[in-house]
């Protein structure tokens, strides 16, 4: 992806002109520079390098008195789904990013792009060529504050080979089968069988040590892969100058465990060989949202690896996380033997963590009809992306008819979201039933509250933040007056869709763990408030408190309704919900059902009352 072309040039330019362009514009030295009559190609070392040529000279620079043109050199029939975005804004937030790629269509998949550049750089996977067409038609030039977005087509080799057999990659799996529903007996496609979410094994290695686990002509890591029947990614390329590496191992978990004793041997063996003297201990890297529940309630979970395998075990700083690096370093030391056992352990109990939060949003899968959680991209603080076939699956329900769907692994720098997107089965507006309708555009209000101590980060810099949460929920966020000076909690009152309600209370609460206002030992739970009207308070408590009792059986949120309440001048009580967000999510969704099933009972008893008696049988 480091092909470039030129163009709009002078038929005067000569080879000669461009290498001293690009010598006068610190760009690297060109591999290859090819010049046809008004254009040439030119390949550059690396993708940084590349970035840093279109940035720099496209649009702005004269050659012969003519402004030249440069981008990435993209074949007609390799421009499908996947786009980059350039010159994004530094302090711009993950969702407010997120909500606006998905406002083009479904996206796959979003990797940041390691750069020299102040600006961030992004490589956005599409799930069809259609979609992505018209994410650059309206991406490019898009303004946020005083940075336009830049957008071009990058490589897409997956559209070269046909879709319906796509060709497993060397040393793994493809990433456009994973989730694909294999072929019946018949040959059709049946229903769909859901892979094991795919959960990578992220480490960090010294810079040092990469020429080794490469070995001559990619022998070493060939034999890894073959042997450990894994797909091994080494990042060489990124953070140049680094005295780290990424690597990504997909596999198994034993076939990552093993990938990854294979890799802690041959740095062993380099070390003895070269006889460096430091020690070489096990770095993982893991999401920030995970790390919480590795560490444990008082951090027992990791005294307990540390006893049980002889290591001792270190996790980075939570001032260490950007926007764009929501990973922690897991740094363990000890004996190679040692490290490997505390790997395996450590890994169990991140991807515990990982499937576990796939299965929350499965369960959610019917709490808002019609809902599409690829256009909310909530979780920058940590759930990754659903594989659609998942999220059409649980829509579909048992008997449903899934066509087959590609998926996405777990992506580090998306939450959740990006991700983190596709919590819902997504039916066309026209197939929802009319009352779904309705309901998903009834405007709500909910009572959220949050530690008093929280509102500066909620409201941000000049109000910044609660104005982009609000662009981008499409609610109205107000934070409600402090009764005296002491109080613990301040109330924030959020007017909106469901829809709306979803996106602006999931941010509230990502917001408060990243800001770590909750530590990484306890869950984010608060306290709502919604108004029911007087005549359905019965029916939420139910006989004896039946109803409310299988609603937080049901929801594993606290439900209450305070008795000898009056109502207010609407003839509107309030119901108290406390819990963790899919909790809280869960328990308004089914106490708003109560409340239409109430409303349409007493629209049928007006109706029926209206009627006159000769016109009744």
């Amino acid at each position: 992806m480091n092909k470039l072309y030129v163009g709009n040039l002078s038929p005067s330019v000569t080879v000669e002109d461009l290498e001293q362009l690009f010598g006068e514009r610190d760009l690297p030295a060109a591999e290859q520079v090819l010049l046809k009559t008004g254009y040439a190609f030119v390949d550059f070392p690396d993708q940084n390098s590349a970035i840093k040529a279109i940035e720099t000279l496209s649009g702005k620079v004269e050659l012969h008195g003519k402004l030249i043109e440069v981008d990435y050199s993209v074949p007609k029939k390799l421009r499908s789904r996947k786009i980059q975005i350039r010159n994004i804004p530094p302090h711009l937030q993950w969702e407010v990013l997120d909500g606006l790629l998905a406002q083009y269509g479904t996206v796959e998949n979003v990797e940041q792009v390691n750069t020299d550049t102040e600006t961030a750089v992004v490589n956005v996977t599409y799930a069809t060529k259609e979609e992505a067409k018209v994410a650059i038609e309206k991406l490019t030039g898009h303004q946020f504050d005083d940075y336009s977005l830049n957008v071009s087509y990058i490589m897409d080799t997956d559209a070269a080979s046909p879709v319906q057999a796509p060709r497993t990659r060397r040393g793994g799996r493809s990433s456009r089968d994973q989730g694909t529903p294999q072929p019946g007996p018949s040959g059709g496609f049946g229903s769909p069988r859901l892979r094991q979410p795919d959960f990578p094994l992220r480490m960090l290695v010294p810079t040092q040590f990469v020429g080794a686990i490469i070995g001559k002509e990619g022998l070493t890591i060939k034999n890894v892969t073959k042997q450990t029947q894994s797909k091994v990614d080494i990042h060489r390329k990124e953070n140049a100058g680094a005295a780290e590496k990424p690597i990504t191992i997909h596999s198994t978990p034993e076939g990552c465990s093993s990938a990854c004793r294979m890799i802690l041997d041959i740095m062993h063996k380099e070390a003895n060989e070269t006889k460096t003297t430091e020690e070489i201990p096990l770095k993982i890297l893991a999401h920030n949202s995970l790390v919480g529940r590795l560490i444990g309630k008082e951090g027992r979970n990791l005294k307990k690896i540390e006893e049980e395998t002889g290591t001792k075990i270190t996790i980075s700083s939570l001032q260490d996380l950007t926007i764009y690096n929501p990973e922690r370093t897991i740094t363990v030391k000890g004996s190679l033997e040692a490290c490997c056992k505390a790997e395996v352990e450590i890994m169990n109990k991140l991807r515990e963590a990982y499937e576990n939060d796939i299965a929350a949003i499965n369960q959610q899968a019917n709490l808002i009809p019609g809902l599409n959680l690829n256009a909310l991209g909530i979780f920058s603080s940590g759930l990754p992306v659903l594989p659609p076939a998942a999220a059409a699956a649980a829509a579909a329900g048992p008997r449903g008819a899934v066509p087959p769907v590609a998926s996405s692994g777990y992506n580090p720098f998306l939450s959740h979201s990006s991700h983190l997107s596709g919590l819902y089965g997504v039916p066309p507006a026209s197939a929802m039933p009319h009352q779904h309708s309705q309901q998903a555009q009834e405007q709500e209000v909910v009572y959220l509250f949050i530690p008093t101590q929280a509102v500066g980060a909620l409201i941000g810099k000049k109000g910044q933040h609660i104005k982009q949460l609000a662009h981008f929920a499409g609610a109205s966020i107000k934070i409600a007056p402090a009764e005296s000076p002491d109080v613990a909690e301040r109330m924030v009152i959020i007017t909106g869709t469901p829809e709306a309600q979803f996106k602006a209370q999931g941010r509230i609460f990502g917001k408060l763990k990243e800001e770590n206002f909750f530590s990484g030992k306890e869950e984010v739970k608060l306290e709502t408030h919604i108004k029911v009207p007087s005549s359905a308070a019965g029916r939420v408590i139910g006989k004896g408190g039946k109803t409310v009792n299988e609603l937080q059986n049901l929801t594993s949120a606290e439900v209450i309704v305070p008795r000898d309440q009056i109502p207010d001048e609407n003839d509107e009580v309030f119901v108290k919900i406390s819990g963790h967000f899919f909790a809280s999510q869960t328990a308004q969704r089914k106490i708003r059902e109560i409340i239409q099933q109430v409303k349409q009972q007493e629209q049928k008893h007006q109706q029926g009352a209206a009627v006159s008696p000769h016109h009744s049988k």
